[in-house]
């Protein structure tokens, strides 16, 4: 018989963090440099942990030049070919130590994976990317990576569950991607109807994968509260997609509408990337992204200051010196309205 799970679930627009006494005088004084050590490859990371995502319009070379600069990391999408990541290695070397090379989990993507790593050994973080990592297949992909690059950090997921967070890094994995359908431009939870709402997704996976000295990337949604809730909840990096959509850095052509500029974004399983990379939508399966255009936002350089200036905000409301020590201070509080929306 199904089971309804009545306890209480919350989402990211459900909470506003309580403001706690603080010492610090200014934003400036706030540290958000992480350093971490993956159980698995045993690696060291070190840098701001927001992430670019790995959709063909986000987790571009260009996107990776503009973010390396503030030590933040970017997800390359799959659909780059062997020779451009060698252009991309050999013109920006710098770049490599935050980039991941992003895989699906068929023969021909690890095969592509496989002699990307080789030509450039200087990568030392994978992406492992499928929409349900709850298959029995996923698991058994990771552990083939894992035993084929025993030294390189493994990213895997997407999963919302602590059970399943935990066999994905007792498989091989050292950063568990958490969030089924909560992206801006994900319909998945429309058409299928599964998923978890995030918050509570980010507490619950954090908790399992910490207890295994794992770690875990929240998928955040478009609002800038997104990213410190993300921290605040437990997550240990944050991933962006629409946040960081329309810029010059983002793939794709500006186009006008009315008279204002605008560019494409689109989710990775939407209709419009399918007909891109395999030629439309199978018969056996449906669309699960939305295809939109979006205003053209310049360079990305003042929407990253943006974000780490209100991520800085957030640390001195709740008297946290270092990013490490927002979720140690957050105390989250109910609401029905977390913003006015008069002049939305």
């Amino acid at each position: 018989m199904p089971r309804v799970d009545a306890d209480l679930k919350l989402d990211f627009k459900d909470v506003l963090f309580r403001p706690k006494r603080s010492s610090l005088k200014s934003r400036s004084e706030v540290d958000l440099q992480r350093t971490f050590t993956f159980r698995n490859s045993k690696q060291t990371y070190q840098g701001i942990p927001v992430i670019a995502a790995n959709m063909d319009t986000t987790g571009t070379f260009e996107m990776a030049r503009a973010l390396s600069k503030h030590t933040l990391f970017t997800t390359i999408h799959k659909h780059y070919s062997l020779d451009e990541w060698k252009k991309f290695a050999a013109e920006s070397p710098e770049c490599l130590e935050h980039v991941a090379a992003s895989s699906g989990s068929g023969q021909a993507d690890l095969e592509k994976l496989s002699s990307i790593l080789a030509e450039i050994p200087l990568i030392k973080y994978i992406c492992l990317d499928v929409a349900n990592g709850y298959s029995e297949h996923f698991v058994e992909f990771v552990r083939t990576v894992r035993e084929k690059f025993p030294n390189h950090t493994i990213m895997a997921g997407n999963v919302v569950t602590g059970e399943m967070v935990e066999e994905l890094i007792l498989t091989g994995a050292d950063i568990i991607k958490v969030g089924i359908g909560p992206g801006s431009v994900c319909t998945t939870r429309i058409k299928t109807g599964v998923g978890y709402p995030q918050l509570s997704a980010v507490i619950e996976c954090a908790d399992s994968a910490h207890g295994l000295k794992g770690h875990i990337i929240s998928c955040a949604l478009e609002p800038d509260v997104a990213v410190a809730v993300s921290v605040g909840a437990g997550a240990d990096f944050v991933m962006l997609g629409g946040m960081l959509a329309g810029h010059d850095q983002c793939a794709g052509d500006t186009i006008e509408r009315n008279g204002k500029k605008m560019k494409l974004f689109y989710g990775m399983s939407s209709e419009t990337a399918m007909k891109k990379y395999v030629g439309g939508v199978a018969e056996y399966r449906a669309s699960e992204g939305r295809t939109v255009e979006i205003p053209y936002r310049g360079d990305v350089e003042n929407t990253v200051r943006d974000i780490l200036g209100g991520l800085r905000s957030t640390c001195t409301y709740v008297g946290a010196a270092k990013l490490k020590e927002l979720s140690r201070r957050t105390t989250f509080i109910r609401v029905t309205q977390q913003s006015s929306n008069m002049f939305n």
